[in-house]
Order: C-alpha cells, then structure tokens, then sequence
C-alpha cells in the first residue's frame, strides 16, 4: 500500500495502537476483517485530509464501504471523542501540565458553509457572518487543543452556543476540587457575562466556585499607536483559538461542513484534533 501525506507513520502508530482495544466497542463473532486497524485508519485519514468523497478513496486503500462501515461504528461508539481526550491529556503531560485540569479555557465559535447535502436541523443563517450554515464552538487550552467541541446551527447565538457547550460538558467542572485554583474561560468581547451566568448556576449552582470569565482585551487606538501598529493587532491568548479554528482548515473535509448532522460534524472535528495531537506526540526523525 502506498503512503500518502495523510498515513499514520510507524511512530505514530507505535502510540495509537496500545489505545484501540479500551476505545473501540467490542466486535460481535462475525468473519475477521481482511484489513488491518492501520489500514482502516490510513482510509479515514485520507478522506479527512483530502476531502474526497468516501467512493473516490484510492484503489490500494481498503474498500469505501470497509472503511466508512467501521467509521460509522467508531463514531457511534464515541471513540473517536474518547482518543482525542486521551491523547489531549498525552500531550499536556508532555509539556509538564496537568492533563485534566487547567487555569484557561478559551471559547469561541467559527460560522461555516453548508453544501446541499447537510440536513435541514443542521441549517441556519447567521446574519452577523453572513453565512448559511452551522457553528463550530471550541473549548480550548494555551496549547490551542480542545477539551470540548460542539457545533450548532449558524442561526445560535454566540451567547447561546456557549451556554451549552459548557452545559453538556458540566460534569467536568463538577469533578474539579475547590481546592485547585479557579479556571478563567476567557471570552470574545461581545459575550455577556451575566447572562452566561445565570443560566450556568441553573444547571450547577456551585459552578462559579471553580470559574469564572474574563473578556479578552481589545486593543484601542492609541495603544496601538503607541505600540507603533496600525490595524488588526491580534489580542493577547486569544489569536490561539484563531490558530485552532485555521488549523480545522488544513483538513479539507472541514473547509466546509460537508456532514449531514451536527453530532457527525462535531466527530469530524474531533478526529481532526486526535490526528494533530498524534503529530505532535510522535517523535520527528
């Protein structure tokens, strides 16, 4: 077979193989699989990177239906989820952080085009971006990988998007000690505090013991100008989730969202970040 820009290399396959057998569901007693995991996975990469439609995977790939049959098991088995929080907690050990607890989490969302084929539940117009589409809502650390993803229709508001991205992943937050020092979850200016507030405390009365938000700083004019620069000056720690959302785009499967529901949208994502975070884990020759 041959190795495209998209195939695990054996060092990173030597630090993906150990995680399978506690992430992938168990398989029923039916005829072993001609292919190997490696090569099921080399076919999922491709169609993730290159953005081809799954009939179009090449002809030394293993078969479209071989590959996308075990792609749709593993999504609904949450596996893929289940890799990219694991080897989000490999890669902040291997820069010496706690790999489940942190001081920041930056949010924000990111409006993308829909083509004909998504569904109509994952359609929506946002007027401020003007696109037809959905959002994708990020929960990242300083490192700029994520702890949630989740996407809505392009019509939700920032506020609202926010609201349950941190509602859906609560139990994270009620499962941190009060004894670790707070986490900030730095915000776009134009979110409302006190709105996110209220509707968190609903879900989690206790949940402002353990964050609490803080709005990214804009610089004005004259502290550009003092700085000697003019024009877009990127804020400080939020230019790393704009470094996330490009990073999406390297993948042309994400250019737009090709996917027919929005918990398949949200899977792709996921496997973007898992196939980043293995990059950045595999020792380089």
């Amino acid at each position: 077979m041959l190795a495209y820009s998209s195939s695990l290399t054996d060092a990173e396959w030597s630090i993906l193989e150990p995680l399978l057998p506690q992430i992938l569901p168990q398989k029923k007693r039916t005829r072993p699989c001609n292919w190997t995991k490696r090569e099921l996975l080399d076919g999922i990469l491709y169609q993730l990177k290159h953005g081809c439609n799954w009939e179009d995977l090449p002809q030394d790939l293993p078969p479209y239906p071989t590959v996308y049959g075990h792609y749709k098991q593993w999504r609904s088995a949450s596996a893929i989820e289940q890799l990219m929080h694991i080897l989000h907690g490999q890669v902040r050990e291997q820069v010496q952080k706690k790999p489940q607890w942190t001081t920041l989490i930056i949010i924000d969302s990111q409006a993308v085009k829909n083509p004909c084929n998504a569904s109509v539940d994952s359609k929506g117009f946002c007027f401020y971006n003007a696109t037809n589409g959905l959002k994708r809502h990020l929960a990242v650390d300083t490192l700029g990988f994520p702890f949630f993803t989740h996407c809505t229709q392009a019509s939700v508001s920032d506020d609202v998007g926010l609201v349950e991205i941190l509602t859906l992943n609560i139990a994270y937050f009620k499962a941190k000690s009060v004894d670790l020092p707070k986490t900030t979850i730095l915000l776009d200016h134009g979110d409302h505090i006190d709105g996110l507030i209220a509707a968190l405390e609903r879900a989690c009365p206790q949940i402002m013991t353990k964050i609490r938000f803080e709005l990214s700083t804009k610089p004005s004019k004259q502290e550009k100008a003092a700085q000697g620069k003019a024009g877009f000056v990127p804020a400080v720690a939020r230019w790393v989730i704009e470094r996330s959302n490009a990073w999406m785009e390297r993948c042309k499967s994400l250019v737009k969202n090709f996917e027919r529901t929005l918990a398949h949208a949200e899977t792709k994502i996921n496997l973007c970040f898992a196939r980043l975070m293995l990059k950045r884990l595999a020792p380089t020759s």
